[in-house]
């Protein structure tokens, strides 16, 4: 048996993560714990390095952590977003680094605040979106760092998405119709009116993704599957609405594009297959590419780059160790470790993730992730089935801590890339509209069938796990198919579908109607919801449950949990539940994930029989 990794270790908050270096190129700045908390720290960089005894912590948050923040564009500070105990009600926050002062730039109770758009060329504004007059619509302002005043540049008239071009001046927005659909608008200046560009229809909506207008502002650049099956990289002429093709895959979407900071010409363009398949466009930085390529075995990214665009911050991901970052020096030509995420856990021994793919009950091909746990035989193991989120999203390749922990404690852990996921074209993602609990479910039983037919998987100790769609998958799996599970855990998933839709976030309502595309429509298709949802069979579930739940969750309310208990307690059900007052749409304080995983850690030991850490 390999050494048992600590929970703590897995779990508990990075030594350091998500550095920064500032325009400038003098400073760094990352997410460090200062009292057990994530901060922001900052330390100079000198010509030896980053001076890391200089380092010091420039906020003080003192609950949940930072998780976002990012340089203002002039270098004098950094801005970062937070929350009240998960209820995603973002507030924009600065610290100016030479007085230490600390400002709410958006002290309004109730009000998202979003970054809207950074141009390095305007050093002391920034633009952000506030939902302050209609808590469904964010409107465009612009926020003068100096002073802190806000200016309103744009109402938003029913618009998901704002379009802000390289003069800090909103040029565009996607406009929501009725039916699911989108109107690409555009506007030559800051004054003049908006007119429609092109109309996306609504089956091609998930696959819009405005990147960024040209250096010029005369085009823009999008991921687009129009005219495809698969997500493309193309250019789109803003005046007589022609696409030019950049970068297309038959089979793969495009996922990513790194820009020009001056010109925005695509330099490099991701498509994600097993895993990241980089596409270098600009010549100029083929020399580099080749260089990172060598510093790590990993799939790299490029994270951030001074003003100068000689010193590059790259991230590598590996499936056995978590995340490291290296500084690259576009002069030398050389790179070197920054540091690594979670040092600790280079004494462990951790486990390979492996793509597999399998034939579905209809025929389609669905792809995946297997984790085996390491030093055993690939025979009869003890299986949780771990189901993503979204479900518009898709596993992918690298290191995942939930993996690495299942197959530390004697689990093989499986990851499904099920029809309705993303990445692998227009028409799977399709495949899974009107299909939760049903086809998409399907897949999931077929990848359990798949794994005990390949004889690892002993198909009397399989578990169904997974966090917000992923969650739902679980109490389907428990309601559904409760042959087919010995236990299921749920983590902020819906359990009643009409229930669920009919209490999304206000701010998600320019989205509604592609949610129910995706579901079905809490009005006219109530009793397919009811049909759907797991909480219509709780008479027949037979196994036992997990259930943790966010008190201010805003996406999947606590509702959705404290009913489904509800029927169980009353059904004699046995499950197990907890509730964490401080805490939305997931973990954020490592106590409250501490807690989470060592209680689910002993629910699979109890009915799968892996290894429990004392």
């Amino acid at each position: 048996m390999v050494e048992l990794v600590p929970r703590e270790i897995l779990f508990g908050n990075p030594e350091r993560l998500s550095p920064a270096i500032s325009p400038d190129g003098g400073s760094l700045a990352w997410l460090a714990p200062c009292d057990g908390v994530l901060n922001v720290w900052v330390a100079p960089i000198g010509p030896g390095g980053v001076d890391w005894p200089a380092a010091r912590a420039v906020t003080d948050d003192r609950g949940a952590g930072i998780r976002e923040f990012t340089w203002t564009p002039g270098g004098a500070g950094v801005l970062y977003l937070q929350d009240t105990d998960g209820d995603e009600a973002w507030r924009l926050y600065d610290v100016d680094l030479r007085s230490g002062t600390r400002r709410n730039l958006t002290p309004f109770p109730g009000v998202q605040a979003r970054i809207v758009a950074i141009r390095r060329a305007y050093p002391d504004e920034i633009v952000v979106g506030l939902n302050r007059d209609d808590a469904q619509l964010h409107d465009a302002y612009r926020l003068s760092l100096a002073t802190g005043e806000l200016t309103l540049i744009a109402r938003n008239l029913g618009y998901s998405d704002w379009l802000v071009d390289e003069q800090l001046t909103v040029r565009g927005a996607f406009a929501s119709l009725p039916d699911g659909a989108f109107d690409l608008l555009v506007r030559d200046d800051g004054h003049s009116t908006m007119r429609r560009l092109l109309t996306v229809p609504a089956d091609e909506a998930p696959f819009i993704n405005a990147l960024s207008f040209a250096g010029d502002g005369k085009s823009l650049l999008l991921i687009s599957a129009a005219d495809a099956n698969t997500g493309r990289l193309v250019r789109l002429d803003l005046v007589s609405g022609a696409t030019e093709v950049i970068v297309e895959d038959p089979t793969f979407d495009v996922c990513a594009a790194v820009l020009h900071p001056e010109t925005r010409d695509p330099q490099i363009v991701t498509v994600l297959r097993e895993r990241a398949d980089h596409r270098v466009l600009d010549p100029s930085i083929e020399a580099d590419v080749l260089a990172i390529r060598g510093l790590h075995p990993g799939d790299f990214e490029l994270v951030g780059r001074d003003d100068e665009d000689q010193t590059w911050m790259i991230a590598f991901t590996d499936d056995v160790e978590p995340v490291q970052y290296h500084v690259f020096d576009r002069r030398t030509g050389k790179g070197r470790l920054l540091f690594r995420s979670r040092p600790e856990l280079s004494r462990y021994e951790l486990a390979r993730t492996e793509p597999f793919s399998y034939t579905a009950r209809d025929g389609l091909t669905i792809h995946g992730y297997v984790t085996f746990p390491p030093g055993q035989p690939r025979k009869d193991l003890p299986t949780v089935l771990n189901v993503h989120g979204g479900p518009r999203f898709r596993d992918v390749w690298g290191f995942h801590p939930g993996a690495q922990w299942l197959a530390n404690r004697g689990y093989l852990c499986v990851q499904v890339n099920f029809r309705g996921s993303t990445g692998y074209g227009r028409d799977f993602v399709a495949a899974g509209d009107r299909e939760w609990g049903g086809k998409m479910q399907d897949d999931l039983i077929d990848a359990v069938g798949h794994v005990v037919d390949q004889g690892w998987a002993d198909r009397h100790r399989v578990a169904i796990y997974g966090g917000s769609y992923g969650g739902y998958a679980a109490l389907a799996g428990a309601a559904f198919t409760p042959d087919v599970f010995a236990c299921a855990v749920d983590v902020v998933g819906p359990s009643n579908l009409k229930t669920f839709l009919e209490s999304l976030p206000p701010y998600w309502a320019p989205m509604a109607e592609q949610w129910y595309r995706q579901i079905g429509h809490p009005i006219t298709d109530e009793e397919f919801l009811w049909s759907r949802s797991p909480l219509s069979r709780v008479a027949d579930i037979r196994i036992p449950l997990l259930i943790a739940q966010g008190a201010n969750d805003p996406r999947v309310k606590q509702s959705e949990s404290e009913q489904i208990v509800a029927a169980l307690t009353n059904a004699g059900i046995e499950h197990e539940y907890l509730l964490f007052p401080d805490e939305g749409h997931g973990f954020a304080r490592p106590e409250n994930r501490l807690r989470f995983y060592r209680a689910a850690e002993h629910f699979l030991a109890r009915h799968l029989g892996g290894q429990v850490e004392s």
